[in-house]
This record gives C-alpha cells, sequence and structure tokens, in this order.
C-alpha cells in the first residue's frame, strides 16, 4: 500500500474541525485588528531565501526543499524552492504589486503550507502549517505593541493556558558589529569544542551560535555576551518604548536576552511566545522586526514586522488542554426511500433543501430502509423524513426529530409548502432546544 511522505501527515474528516476552530477564531481577530488576507505561491525562487532567510542559517544550509523542472524548454529558470517560511514570500508579492505603494501601513496575513527537510517530531514536521502577518511601513514601537498584542489576543481567543511571552532586542546592524566582535572573541576559545557548523558561522555569522541546537555549543553559548548590553541608544529607546506600551495593554512579558530567532532577517524587536503544555517544541509563535528585508528583497527601505504561528503546535496545545473543539457538522435532515417509487420524489426533495440552504441527505447506496435508518443516525441528522407510496399518495410525510421529542411525529407537505412546512417545525424545535438549555443553566451555543 502506498504511504504518505515521511513527515507529512493526513488531516481527515474526523480532525477537520480543530483546524476550522483554530483557523476561524483566527480570522476573527485579525479582523479587529483590520489585516487583509494575502495569497502567495508555495515556491520560490531559491535566491529569494539565500537572501532574506540567510545563508549561514540551518534552514537554508540544510533543510530547504529545491525543485528542478525536466522540461526548461521555456527558458525561464527551471529550479524553485519549496517554501521554508512565510514572509520573504509575503514581502516580495508585496514588492512586486505595488502594496507598499499604497496607504501605509501595509497590514496583511496569510495561512501557508511550508517545508523543511528536518527530522519530524511532535510539532514539527516536514509539511506544516502557518498563521502569519506583516505589517509594513511603521518603524514606531507602537507597531511592535500591536503585532505581539495581536498574537496575544488570538492565543486568549483560543484559551491557550501556561503562555509565556518572552522579548529580547537584538539591534540593528551598527550597534551589532562591537556585539558580534564580543561573540567571536568569546566563541573562539571554545573553538576545539564547537560543531564544524558553528565554526564556520564564526568567521560567517557568529550571532547565529546562539541558536545552535548542538548541546555543547548549547551549553557554551549560556555564558556568551547579550546584545542587550551593546545596544545603540535608538534600539535602547525603541525597546524601553516597547515595554512601556506593552504595559499599558496589560501584556506581561519577560526579557530574554538569548532570544536570536533563527533566520538572518530580524533586527530590533524579537519575541516569542511559549507554551508549557508541549515540552520542549514549546514556541507556538515567533517573530520580531526586519527593517532591512524589504530593501535586500528590491525595494524602497521600509521598516517591517511580523509573526508566524504553527497551526499543528497550536492544536496539539489544546488537545493537551483536553479542549472540546466544536462538533463536526452534521446533516440537518435525512430523507428515507421506502422502496424505488419513492426514489425520484427523495431526489427531488433533497435538492430543493439544499438549495434553500439546507443540509440534507439520501441514500446513494441502494439500501434497505432499516439500512438507511442506522446510516442517518450515525451521520448525526438531525431529522428524518420516510417517503413510502403512502407517502405519494397522500402528498405528505411524517417528520421525526431524533434529538428530542423522538416519539412525536410532524405531518409535512411534499408539494409546494415542503419548505415552509419543514423550517416552521425545525425553528419550533431550536426554540424548545433552547429553552430546555436555558432553564438547565447554559446557553445554545455551549
Amino acid at each position: 500500500m502506498l504511504q504518505r511522505p515521511y513527515g507529512t501527515e493526513d488531516v481527515t474528516p474526523k480532525n477537520i474541525n480543530k483546524w476550522h476552530f483554530i483557523e476561524n477564531k483566527i480570522k476573527e481577530t485579525v479582523n479587529a485588528f483590520g489585516f487583509k488576507e494575502i495569497r502567495v505561491p508555495t515556491f520560490e525562487t531559491p535566491e529569494l531565501f539565500e537572501r532574506s532567510v540567510g545563508e549561514t542559517t540551518d534552514v537554508v544550509q540544510k533543510e530547504m526543499y529545491k525543485v528542478t523542472a525536466k522540461n526548461n524548454s521555456d527558458n525561464k529558470g527551471n529550479e524553485f524552492t519549496l517554501r521554508p517560511e512565510g514572509t520573504a514570500g509575503v514581502i516580495r508579492a508585496m514588492i512586486q504589486n505595488g502594496m507598499l505603494n499604497d496607504a501605509l501601513p501595509q497590514k496583511v496575513c496569510y495561512f501557508v503550507s511550508c517545508f523543511r527537510h528536518e527530522r519530524p517530531q511532535a510539532g514539527r514536521l516536514r509539511e506544516f502549517h502557518q498563521f502569519g502577518v506583516e505589517l509594513a511601513g511603521s518603524a514606531s514601537a507602537l507597531s511592535d505593541a500591536e503585532v505581539i498584542s495581536l498574537a496575544d489576543e488570538i492565543i486568549f481567543n483560543l484559551q491557550i493556558e501556561k503562555v509565556k511571552l518572552y522579548i529580547n532586542s537584538i539591534g540593528c546592524k551598527e550597534c551589532r558589529k562591537d556585539y558580534q566582535k564580543a561573540l567571536v572573541e568569546y566563541f573562539s576559545v571554545y573553538s576545539d569544542k564547537l560543531c564544524s557548523t558553528c565554526n564556520e558561522r564564526l568567521e560567517k555569522n557568529p550571532m547565529r551560535l546562539l541558536d545552535c541546537k548542538s548541546p555543547v555549543c548549547k551549553d557554551i553559548a549560556e555564558k556568551a555576551p547579550i546584545i542587550l548590553d551593546y545596544l545603540c541608544n535608538d534600539c535602547k529607546e525603541h525597546f524601553e518604548e516597547l515595554k512601556q506600551h506593552l504595559d499599558i495593554l496589560h501584556i506581561k512579558y519577560t526579557v530574554n536576552p538569548k532570544i536570536v530567532r533563527g533566520l538572518d532577517y530580524y533586527t530590533r524587536t524579537v519575541f516569542e511566545f511559549v507554551s508549557e503544555n508541549i515540552g520542549s517544541q514549546g514556541t507556538i509563535c515567533g517573530g520580531g522586526r526586519y527593517d532591512g528585508l524589504i530593501e535586500e528583497l528590491g525595494g524602497k527601505s521600509f521598516p517591517a514586522l511580523g509573526f508566524g504561528m504553527g497551526l499543528e503546535r497550536l492544536i496539539m496545545v489544546l488537545e493537551n488542554q483536553k479542549l472540546l473543539f466544536p462538533p463536526l457538522p452534521t446533516p440537518e435532515v435525512y430523507i428515507a426511500n421506502m422502496g424505488n417509487n419513492s426514489l425520484p420524489k427523495v431526489i427531488e426533495l433533497t435538492q430543493r433543501l439544499r438549495q434553500t440552504s439546507h443540509s440534507a441527505e439520501c441514500d446513494l447506496m441502494g439500501r434497505s430502509l432499516n439500512a438507511q435508518l442506522k446510516y442517518a443516525n450515525k451521520t448525526g441528522a438531525k431529522f428524518i423524513i420516510i417517503i413510502g407510496d403512502n407517502e405519494l399518495e397522500t402528498n405528505t410525510a411524517k417528520l421525526k426529530n431524533l434529538e428530542i421529542e423522538k416519539d412525536k411525529r410532524y405531518e409535512i407537505e411534499l408539494g409546494d409548502n415542503f419548505i415552509r412546512d419543514f423550517e416552521r417545525y425545525t425553528d419550533s424545535c431550536l426554540k424548545s432546544i433552547n429553552e430546555l438549555a436555558q432553564r438547565l443553566g447554559f446557553s445554545l451555543e455551549d
């Protein structure tokens, strides 16, 4: 039997409600903050990620999937990269489509699938899914607070518990020069113990040593100099303003000088939301500012920032919290046929219900009546109508509610007034359920 590729997952109908719940909550929240959705290609030119993410990062050096076309007769390039993250492609799209010439700031959001060739583990797959936002055009620390506030609001609306926000500033190009010199001096003492990748980074990009996953390198990095001691006055002021804005918004945070994020395009503010409910892979949201990225990719010098959230990790957190996800949608009504004579009428009525925005099903398998009734129960249908020869003769049938008043039947006309009769009875049932819920002390939504 053919299997799905290693490091990927199928989302079956039994689990899709979890994805819909998270996506809908996110969409509601970003709408309140004025972010608009953007959609970009799944693959881009390799140069895009090499220039943005950074040639010395693990993503570019070890994890990117490159695709080579067999037929390159169009002479327009035949090598592409499956996106390893969302920001670079979205920023490219904003530049190429002239969005930065419109009113600023530009605020966009997106759901994307990303691809990285790494060892699969809980919450980390070779194909994974992200929600992200990008805000371009504002250098203000208030924009940093706005983006962090959006992430915080999404986490709150998803009812995720035990999450901590960590913030840091990794400075600008100018103040990082002295910091990188200090890192080289510190790590050079341990060059014989560092992994080969870190020894290479020591010359090209010493800040990447702080993000190495090797246990030995991580231990060495623990006592390395911290960037906050090397910030220029502008970066210090920006970071202090951010903290003041977060205090005004009543968003709790911890300053963690060890956060550098794993991609080269970050400047100044970086942040992570970390959950205590999913072990070592606890980061559920990460982001920051990248004021030089737009210029690096061929645009004007524009400040920008954003974040990404891993949807698989959000689901893991909510599952570990034992959150009761909303149930899958079920058919509103199942129409059963008793004999072949009634089948045309059943097909007609099913179509009429669907065309008036009602969810309806009928038999597609040639089942007996008893088998149809069992199937209707399995689908979770709320109502059932049985149509046979007698119903065809009288042009009426019995409508039965499978949730309440199971022994009660309601007579429904099968002609022109079919939809009217159906809606009258279903509305009365909904009212009865609502009244019962109120007497029991909870809302219909609960």
